[in-house]
């Protein structure tokens, strides 16, 4: 297992690069290139200006190199080993904090120059769009989509499962029906069309203003105590409460297709368990159907809902692009769709690395869950 483990780890490396080369070429190719609205920003501005905005775009992040150079170029900011190169020796510790192994003699910018090679602290880059270290945005942004996958996956998983039994174990009747129209009805709905009517009904002052239509936090919310209270001008909601309540609608859009599809999944692999021979030698040997069910069908059931479990977790975060863009959600979904229509490149591909180091790393814990779950399975 651990060398199966350490094999998939590295092969986790060039499936990373093929996924941001890909991801690169697109945008590259796409009409504007590139960065393509932020340089179009300077048609605004008289010639000369527009000229040397551009001329410092291309000459800061490489847009006039060829395309295999600069993604070579972003490869060398996120790689722990990589090349420097300075004018001034002595300003070497503030470019990177690069512990330099090798150095050589260079031009750069038509003037002599050094180039390091060592070990140094991966960079994720600057923003194009917002001139700031794209690694602080994705700090900023990752905990908030983070919060919503923690809070929206045991929802899942809890009401998918639950309903998913029991329908199995009332199979036909009243519970059975009822639940699998409804949770098919459900799956069927759009997630923006959800998040579109919820917030025209359950946040409209017009109809029932029951939840706020968008953000984290209430204005002031700062100065709330933690947890609610009563004050002198009545019931405070508190810092946490007021995130929860500002959650509700999110979540709900983010959670319903997903326990819709694993109830409708744990009910059929249930059924096609209870069927099998070793349940009737179960029951014969006088077994209650308590155990049956559960120590016996959904234990061997458990391989069809680990296969879900892996997808379930990229899925919410490629869902959370459309609500944290709708609820204006400052999360890493937001942040994607604002980088994707700016075409701002290093945004973009830390995103995507991140999301693949996720998915990749689910599919990892996947095959491990396999294992456990089933002793039968090995990969030695």
């Amino acid at each position: 297992m651990l060398t199966y483990i350490i094999r998939r780890l590295l092969l986790m490396i060039p499936t990373l690069f093929g996924i941001t080369l890909i991801v690169f070429l697109v945008m590259a190719m796409a009409p504007g290139g590139i960065g393509g609205i932020i340089l179009d920003e300077s048609q605004n501005l008289d010639t000369e200006a527009g000229r040397q905005l551009r001329e410092y775009y291309e000459q800061r992040y490489g847009l006039d190199q060829p395309l295999l150079v600069q993604y070579g170029r972003w490869l060398n900011l996120i790689s722990p080993v990589g090349t420097m190169t300075e004018h001034d020796p002595a300003e070497l510790p503030s470019l990177g904090r690069l512990q330099p192994g090798i150095s050589w003699e260079v031009e750069a910018d038509g003037r002599p120059a050094t180039r390091y090679l060592g070990l140094k602290w991966p960079d994720l880059g600057d923003s194009m769009q917002v001139n700031r270290p794209v690694s602080d945005m994705i700090r900023e942004s990752l905990p908030i989509t983070l919060l919503l996958n923690i809070i929206t996956i045991p929802i899942i998983y809890a009401i998918g499962i639950t309903t998913g039994i029991f329908a199995a174990k009332f199979q036909g009747k009243a519970f059975d029906v009822g639940s699998g129209f409804t949770l098919l009805a459900l799956w069927s709905v759009p997630t923006i069309w959800a998040a579109v009517m919820l917030i025209g009904i359950f946040a409209n002052t017009e109809i029932l203003y029951w939840f706020p239509t968008s953000g984290l936090q209430s204005i002031g919310a700062s100065d709330f105590l933690f947890l609610p209270s009563w004050t002198d001008e009545g019931f405070q909601r508190g810092w946490l409460l007021d995130i929860l309540w500002h959650l509700v609608l999110p979540i709900v859009c983010l959670s319903y297709a997903g326990f819709a599809f694993l109830s409708k999944l744990t009910r059929g692999s249930l059924l096609e368990n209870l069927r099998a021979d070793y349940v009737r030698t179960a029951r014969a040997k006088g077994v209650s159907e308590r155990d049956v069910l559960f120590r016996h069908v959904f234990r061997n059931s458990l391989l069809a809902l680990i296969t879900v479990a892996a997808s379930i977790l990229p899925a919410l975060l490629g869902g959370s692009v459309v609500i944290e863009k709708i609820f204006s959600i400052p999360g890493m979904g937001r942040l994607a769709v604002d980088a994707v229509l700016a075409r701002d490149r290093e945004v973009v591909l830390a995103v995507t690395l991140i999301g693949g180091f996720i998915g990749l790393a689910a599919e990892l814990i996947r095959d491990i869950c396999y294992a456990i779950a089933d002793p039968r399975v090995s990969y030695e």
